[in-house]
């Protein structure tokens, strides 16, 4: 996979909370992009330390932030995925509307785990798409980490309060080996 991948907050944080962002280094370095209002999201005076991480990485180059300018189509569906959604629809969070809209204009994939508020549009705007579990999935396969170590970051994860879509990481293993056979 070398296409542009864009995080949203949750995603991004889930693994900045645990201290393992050098998974998302070592995979998708010069791939990750972080958009303006996730960053804004992350620059809350309550979660610092997860500014301070990202501060990190893009002073690295490891990543980079990318804004969505007004007066663009791109602002104008940010702007209705997040104020003035269409019928039917209801609005979304400004990390994911960013990450989704970005992820749509330069064809890249949305790295997010809110799959109840982005499914529909993942679908509607045939966007690629990646979970923490498929991060940590990709970390496993590339040797990385071992299985048992993926349980132990899934486990502080859950212990965060994350929603990884299942109980442990060995679930996701075997969902994903089913998958893929």
């Amino acid at each position: 996979m070398t296409d542009y991948i864009f995080f949203d907050t949750d995603c991004l944080s889930s693994f900045l909370w645990v201290n393992n962002q050098n998974f998302l280094v070592k995979l998708y370095s010069g791939r990750i992009y972080i958009p303006m209002q996730v960053y804004n999201e992350l620059s809350n005076p309550c979660v610092l330390h997860l500014k301070a991480k990202i501060d990190d990485i893009l002073s690295k180059n490891h990543a980079k932030q990318i804004s969505i300018n007004t007066g663009t189509t791109e602002y104008s569906l940010y702007y209705q995925l997040t104020e003035k959604p269409a019928k039917g629809k209801y609005a979304i969070g400004k990390g994911e509307a960013s990450a989704l809209v970005l992820a749509k204009k330069y064809n890249g994939t949305i790295a997010s785990n809110n799959l109840s508020d982005i499914s529909t549009y993942i679908y509607d705007f045939d966007i690629k798409h990646l979970t923490t579990a498929d991060i940590l999935y990709d970390a496993l396969i590339s040797n990385y980490i071992t299985e048992d170590e993926g349980n132990k970051i899934w486990n502080a994860m859950q212990k965060k309060r994350f929603k990884l879509g299942g109980l442990s990481f060995t679930e996701h293993i075997n969902n994903q080996r089913i998958t893929n056979t």
